[in-house]
């Protein structure tokens, strides 16, 4: 029972407005990782900035609770928001709610940095409240831009496009260290100072936190915004996916249009095949018909995307806790405020692009050959490895800083190579039409949640603290990984099916198991 226009875009050549689409969506998840991940490079400068006391012989800290927030409050917002757009997505339109997300994105990067108050208190709660609404529309990305870039693509390159569109995030994340670094080095070329040092004979301690940083944090944060205006206008242009116009508002002849158009084929609208479709696809999220066809997915991508982004923002929010002990940063008492962000920005930027980067195009240039599950499957136990190696021979490492910073790279790039690219793909794929985004939303709140773990629990471990506890926190992520390998086994491979297909909706009927068979006559005349 297959429809003319989704033939058409599952046998469509790659062509240009394939690449337009992952351009678009891609910018999206470009600006998401520069939001999220630039607090990392700014939040030990605010500690120095707003809780310096003069007396004492270290420089000034974020309290725990406050260095939590902080760097966590976004996750909070992206967890919301996630369920709030992926919702509106069914509801009302992948495309209607679509440029709202990036609005709230331009408005809150601007705003967090202008965050104010006459104390440390009020900045941080005003930086705190604008970092939760930027997180609210970060949150509205994930399952936007997965499913339409899932339903626009072909089915023998849809793996690969939907990871293209993720790997924006690496270099989004890439661009929060190099921006950091390269303004953190311009100011510090404008305003020297000494290093700290806990001497009471001088007061180099007091003038090693240069007050000029202050602007410093704020223009990092609001440059997040830049990338979301860019986007806007492209973004609205963008015509609602086929496969929405079709099974969901139930106009065949608006879809053939759109797609056609785009296509540059001509395609029949077939209104009464499409309607015996809807007729077969009623079902809701909440009934035991959805449950029994694609409960085990929901259950598996929701855990597995938990658990990896446990390990995921662990590592990503606490390696600049990490980076003194690799060497690749100096003692905070040896620098001062600026070289200090400077060299924080400088190792993130090191890593991202070693580690981090490559990681995302591998899985760009294999997810087609080898498949989702046996990529989630690999880089589950991989960084189970790495880490475990790692928390073994803790003391070893720290004496031995190239042989951590490769040990400590290899996890990045087997997480990225790896489950942080599949488990944003398959919630894409797995479920039917009318509620993919609302299950991608689910998922990827269920990720957020193991991302609230790490940022307000596992972040405990590694701020400030010694050895055993760096060594404990490398054990826990290592048992997570592993938790992820065995959850995978509840999702099933997606490989070179069309959506309708893997969901069941072309009345091959349950989907939790084998391959589904469908219809593949098509109506196109090119």
């Amino acid at each position: 029972m297959a429809l003319a226009v989704l033939n058409a875009l599952d046998s469509a050549r790659t062509q240009w407005y394939h690449v337009t689409a992952i351009v678009i969506a891609g910018m999206g998840f470009f600006t998401d990782a520069y939001d999220l991940f630039c607090i990392s490079t700014v939040s030990k400068l605010l500690g120095r900035l707003y809780y310096f006391n003069p007396d004492s012989k270290v420089p000034g800290k974020l309290p725990k609770h406050v260095n939590n927030f902080v760097i966590g409050v976004a996750l909070v917002g992206t967890l919301s928001g996630q369920l709030v757009f992926g919702w509106l997505g069914d509801k009302l339109g992948r495309k209607k709610v679509y440029g709202v997300t990036l609005i709230m994105m331009v408005i809150c990067a601007i705003c967090s940095g202008l965050s104010f108050g006459s104390s440390a208190p009020a900045v941080m709660t005003t930086l705190c409240f604008f970092r939760f609404w930027l997180g609210f529309g970060i949150g509205g990305d994930y399952p936007l831009s997965a499913t339409i870039m899932s339903e626009y693509a072909n089915k023998m390159t849809r793996g690969a496009f939907i990871a293209a569109v993720f790997a924006m995030q690496g270099v989004g994340i890439i661009f929060a260290g190099l921006v950091s670094m390269v303004l953190s080095k311009i100011f510090l070329s404008y305003y020297p100072a000494p290093a700290f040092q806990a001497s009471p004979t001088d007061y180099s301690h007091v003038l090693s936190t240069q007050p000029q940083a202050d602007y410093l944090w704020r223009i990092v944060l609001m440059i997040g915004a830049l990338p979301a205006i860019v986007t806007y206008y492209w973004r609205m242009k963008m015509p609602e996916t086929g496969r929405y116009t079709a099974l969901i508002e139930g106009n065949a002849k608006q879809a053939a249009a759109d797609m056609g158009k785009v296509l540059d084929i001509e395609i029949q609208a077939e209104q009464d095949k499409l309607a015996q479709f809807k007729a077969a696809n009623e079902y809701p999220l909440l009934s035991m018909e959805f449950c029994r066809r694609h409960g085990r997915h929901l259950i598996g991508t929701t855990t597995t995307w938990f658990l990896l982004d446990i390990a995921f923002y662990s590592q990503n929010l606490t390696q600049k806790d990490i980076f003194p002990v690799m060497g690749l940063t100096q003692k905070d008492v040896e620098v001062n405020a600026l070289q200090e962000m400077f060299e924080t920005s400088r190792a993130m930027f090191v890593i991202a692009f070693f580690g981090t980067f490559p990681g995302y195009w591998f899985t760009v240039f294999f997810i087609e050959k080898l498949g989702r599950f046996k990529i989630q499957l690999i880089g589950f136990f991989m960084m189970s490895f790495f880490m475990l190696i790692i928390g073994i021979k803790y003391d070893y490492l720290t004496t031995n800083k190239y042989m951590f910073a490769t040990l400590y790279g290899l996890t990045f790039f087997f997480a990225n190579f790896g489950p942080n690219s599949t488990t944003f793909v398959l919630p894409a794929e797995l479920f039917p039409t009318r509620v993919r985004s609302t299950c991608h939303a689910l998922s990827a709140a269920a990720g957020k949640a193991g991302a609230m773990v790490s940022a307000f629990g596992v972040q405990n471990y590694t701020t400030g603290k010694g050895t055993r506890d760096i060594q404990k926190a490398m054990f826990f992520l290592a048992f997570t990984n592993m938790l992820g390998f065995c959850f995978t086994f509840l999702v099933t491979e997606t490989k070179g099916r069309s959506l309708e297909e893997i969901s069941g909706e072309d009345g091959g009927g349950e989907t939790t198991g084998t391959q589904m068979t469908g219809t593949n006559s098509s109506s196109v005349t090119r």
